[in-house]
């Protein structure tokens, strides 16, 4: 006759095993026309204006925007801690707009991981290293053996083995970012969410957390979100994506080719984006270099449209 713990390891693994698939070719994340609107004292802020977001498997993504932007209350709903006022949300075949409240728990515990600002939120200081990691996967009741053989896999590829019996609280800043990504991804979530986690750090300290960001993006394929203000984290990722009003206004895909003598280089391509509602944010230095303000005029060319200032001694510009 099976235990109490075996029976309830068991429909934890049945419940696991029960979660949506996710086909290659389709998105990890996908929001469309996302709002939220908070009222203060009667006073509604609108946090986010329409926002359409996809992410796809795998994906080390930064989103880099000022304070007030709403790149914390995208990511607030992301992982389910926070509800949109409108629009939808699909996360790794979750509809965050439809979960119940145990269902919310469950995705938090097992789909998304979450790297918080604060240390402190993410690790407990009386802990060693490898008892953080292995928290997340007490809770989720894993086998003694799968939590020791995973802790194992996350030092080593965190960098951090070296420090993995010491305390949590007596580490340098970089090593307990490193660990905190290791509990975030202790239970093998399909996205992880990590919000602005260079603030404190030096810049040594800083490459070495994207150095283990891409490292744990490469080997487990989970898609990664940076949150952030710093636009130097661009520099660490492949795709970044601004978000300005509420909105996505650009987006910039970097590669590695190879230049005109043929020696590796580094490419960047940056465009705006156009959402579903076929809202266009122009730079701020394109409308300050041709002073755009109230109405421009727009002009349909056989491959491109010319976007024009309202006035009558205009010169065309290209967008």
């Amino acid at each position: 006759m099976p235990s109490i713990e075996e029976l309830i390891t068991a429909r934890e693994r049945a419940a696991r095993a029960a979660e949506p698939a996710i086909p290659a070719d389709l998105p990890v994340i996908a929001c469309e026309r996302l709002v939220r609107i908070f009222s203060v004292a009667g006073v509604e802020t609108q946090a986010l204006q329409g926002l359409d977001l996809v992410l796809r498997r795998g994906e080390l993504t930064a989103l880099i925007g000022a304070s007030g932007s709403g790149k914390t209350t995208l990511l607030n709903i992301l992982a389910a801690l926070d509800l949109p006022t409108g629009g939808r949300a699909v996360v790794a075949g979750h509809d965050l707009l439809t979960m119940r409240a145990r269902d919310r728990l469950a995705y938090r515990r097992s789909t998304v991981g979450f790297l918080w600002q604060q240390t402190s939120r993410n690790l407990l200081g009386h802990l060693t290293v490898a008892e953080n990691i292995e928290l997340p996967m007490r809770l989720a009741r894993s086998r003694r053996t799968d939590r020791k053989a995973r802790t194992s896999e996350l030092v080593d590829l965190l960098g951090i083995a070296d420090c993995r019996d010491q305390l949590a609280a007596g580490l340098s800043g970089g090593q307990q970012q490193r660990a905190a990504i290791g509990v975030a991804l202790a239970n093998r979530p399909a996205i992880l969410l990590v919000d602005e986690p260079t603030g404190e750090l030096d810049a040594e300290s800083a490459d070495d957390v994207f150095g283990a960001l891409r490292a744990v993006n490469d080997h487990d394929r989970v898609t990664v979100l940076v949150v952030t203000h710093d636009e130097t984290v661009s520099e660490q990722v492949s795709r970044t994506l601004a978000i300005r009003d509420g909105r996505i206004s650009t987006e910039v895909l970097r590669r590695t080719g190879t230049d005109e003598q043929g020696q590796a280089a580094h490419f960047a391509q940056e465009y705006s984006v156009l959402d579903a509602a076929g809202r266009l944010q122009l730079p701020a230095d394109f409308i300050e270099a041709l002073a755009l303000k109230d109405r421009v005029r727009l002009t349909l060319e056989p491959d491109h449209v010319r976007v024009l200032p309202d006035r009558d001694d205009s010169v065309g510009r290209d967008a």
